[in-house]
């Protein structure tokens, strides 16, 4: 595993971006597997930024999302379609017949899951999977205490997930109940994996999923059996690794 320490969030995200970037610059066709929340905001602003320099082409880029919420359309503001719409693709010149989030409206959400698994194997597998970790070490919607061999499939949220992201909505009942995620086996099947982190919250999970054993109950200790893991996090998130 490689570490790369960067002094703040910004460092970090151009660091992240650099690992990114120099993907679709070696192979402008890559398979890249991309993560919302607010970790990976900052890289991709930075490769918006590069892009409009004139530094990265995104017209032959493949992607695939990790996750997205059961029940949300993809106009919803809270939907992570729409969190890569406004964050990434509507920003670059990437082709949105390429672009690929599970569909949280599928009528039948275990045949979406199949559909999703092949749309990976179809493009060849994933070049590189930016995760970023969740305080309990969860990676997509994979909690603790969840099979590793699984590959895309529909999870109930948990309550502390579920109260996580009631901020984001106008009520707690709002906030969906299940998910449709990547599991731990599509993940670990990527050729190579970019861990982001940020902030003294994640110091203690950090060190957990890195240094301690590879157990269900810590997702991302899983991690630790991937032959190509770069982590990418600030001083703070990595204080207890360092």
């Amino acid at each position: 595993m490689k570490i790369y320490v960067a002094d703040d969030y910004k460092g970090m995200s151009r660091k992240a971006a650099n690992i990114v970037s120099a993907h679709v610059i070696l192979k402008p066709n890559s398979v890249l597997g991309l993560a919302t929340g607010s970790t990976p905001v900052g890289m991709y602003q930075q490769l918006i930024d590069w892009y409009n320099k004139g530094d990265l082409d995104f017209s032959q880029v493949r992607t695939v999302n990790l996750d997205e919420y059961v029940g949300l359309a993809p106009t919803h503001d809270q939907s992570y379609r729409y969190f890569m719409q406004t964050n990434l693709f509507d920003h670059v010149n990437i082709d949105p017949a390429s672009t690929n989030v599970p569909n949280g409206m599928a009528a039948d959400p275990e045949a979406e899951c199949l559909r999703y698994n092949q749309v990976i194997r179809d493009m060849g597998g994933i070049d590189i999977q930016v995760l970023g970790m969740g305080h309990n070490g969860h990676i997509g919607f994979n909690e603790p205490g969840h099979a590793f061999e699984l590959e895309t499939h529909v999870v109930d949220l948990t309550e502390s997930t579920i109260e996580a992201n009631a901020r984001f909505f106008a009520s707690r009942e709002e906030v969906p109940r299940r998910a449709i995620t990547m599991g731990i086996k599509s993940i670990m099947q990527a050729r190579q994996i970019l861990v982001v982190v940020s902030g003294e919250s994640k110091a203690d999970i950090v060190k957990a999923a890195f240094t301690g054993p590879v157990v269900p109950e810590v997702p991302a200790s899983i991690l630790q059996m991937h032959p190509d893991v770069v982590l990418v996090g600030d001083k703070a998130a990595l204080s207890k690794l360092l």
